[in-house]
């Protein structure tokens, strides 16, 4: 049971500088990866400190990838895999451990998992991915909870065309695909810059991947994989997270180790509403947020190169002290307005209805008690509280370490009157 708090003293302005953590997104996909090197170490840089990275670790570990951490470098050596069964409480841990059926099918050429748990943002059918490795010669068998897959023939290289870019399926068929046999297609495949740094680290291993980062990928099998290093991308959520808490406060912060490049659909949110943003140096991001700010216009969510899903509750709590009615229309998730319930608890205006909400602006928001309900809806009441009157009490936030490596470090390190509890 998740018996830590968040306690915030609303009101006062984030300013500083903060150095951005490597993306979870991006870290869990090259974790697996690590499973299909059988020759060397793999040496992970910029891996984060969270919940989610634990989990794979654990994942890892069980199945037989020796992995040590050294501050936020992560060693694995998995040249002695012994199992390829991944236990019902780890799947359970996270979403995204559905990433290690490609790795280790490909490995083994048998898995046995059940479906994977996480946050409740409604289904996401793994249909594509077990289509994707059908059609590459996996044989798998769904029967109470779970999924057992084997490739009795080996994996072979065929044409994907997939009918929705999911991130998922993408980096599965990419992990399944680098040590099949012949050449692998993706049609339709996501863009999202965690597949461009996937395939960075798979490359750096000696597989021969092109067009990671548009919607025609292209994979030649090859037998072995040999370890490398490779520093983990910097997490673009993360960064649109603080950039909110500066945002909603007023405030002026310096991001660094920042690509401004990976939130290029969020950038002129902030600039309608009437931030200052700009990018200097090679990897740093400013925000100036002016004293009062203004409601942008419809926010759409979809797949990158566009608005992010994971940035809708984050800018959400932001629109709910703007001047003017911000409309949200949420096109990836059936049930991610989950935060809504809470910041109305804290004095919002927000209707929802199917995918849209509309956000009238409040001059100011009221403390209240919390509970986090969701990773970035968790993040979005830290967002809120911080511009509140009062003290707020963030409960649930398990969710929150799941993404966030120690936010109230983060930001009390940049003048939030923040601490756990």
């Amino acid at each position: 049971m998740d018996k830590q708090k968040l306690i915030i003293n609303g009101g006062r302005k984030i300013e500083g500088e903060l150095s951005l953590h490597g993306a979870k997104n991006a870290a869990l996909p090259i974790l697996a990866a690590t499973v299909l090197i059988k020759d060397g170490e793999s040496v992970i840089h910029n891996c984060p400190r969270l919940t989610d990275v634990d989990a794979a670790l654990r994942i890892l570990s069980h199945i037989g990838v020796k992995c040590r951490r050294s501050g936020s470098t992560v060693i694995s050596d998995a040249c002695a895999i012994g199992n390829c069964e991944i236990p019902v409480r780890l799947m359970r841990e996270m979403r995204s451990s559905i990433v290690f059926l490609g790795s280790v099918l490909g490995r083994t050429g048998h898995c046995r998992m059940s479906y994977p748990g996480g946050c409740e943002l409604g289904p996401r059918p793994i249909d594509l991915h077990l289509s994707a490795l059908r059609s590459m010669g996996a044989v798998i068998e769904e029967t109470h909870g779970f999924l057992d897959c084997s490739a009795p023939k080996g994996l072979n290289g065929t044409e994907i065309s997939l009918s929705f870019p999911s991130v998922g399926a993408t980096e599965n068929i990419m992990l399944a695909a680098v040590t099949a046999n012949g050449v692998t297609v993706v049609d339709g495949a996501a863009k999202e810059p965690e597949i461009t740094d996937l395939a960075g680290f798979l490359t750096a291993c000696g597989a021969q991947i092109s067009g990671a980062g548009t919607d025609r990928i292209v994979i030649r099998g090859k037998e072995k994989l040999c370890g490398a290093e490779h520093s983990v991308m910097p997490d673009r959520i993360a960064a649109v997270t603080y950039m909110c808490c500066a945002a909603v406060t007023g405030g002026e912060l310096i991001l660094s180790s920042a690509d401004i490049g990976h939130i290029g659909a969020v950038v002129p949110v902030f600039k309608e509403m009437g931030c200052r943003v700009y990018s200097f140096g090679k990897d740093s991001i400013y925000i100036k947020a002016p004293e009062r700010l203004k409601a942008p216009h419809t926010i759409r969510t979809m797949p990158y190169p566009y608005f992010p899903t994971d940035a809708q509750a984050p800018l959400m709590a932001v629109c709910t002290v703007a001047d003017g009615t911000a409309v949200f229309v949420e096109n990836i998730f059936d049930n991610r307005y989950r935060h809504v319930s809470e910041l109305l608890r804290m004095g919002a205006k927000i209707k929802t209805e199917g995918r849209v909400a509309v956000v009238q602006g409040v001059r100011r928001l009221s403390a209240a008690e919390l509970v986090s309900p969701d990773l970035r809806g968790g993040a979005a009441l830290v967002i809120a509280a911080l511009c509140a009157e009062g003290t707020s009490t963030i409960g649930g936030i398990s969710h929150i370490d799941r993404g966030y490596e120690a936010i109230e470090k983060s930001l009390y390190s940049v003048g939030a009157d923040i601490r756990r509890i």
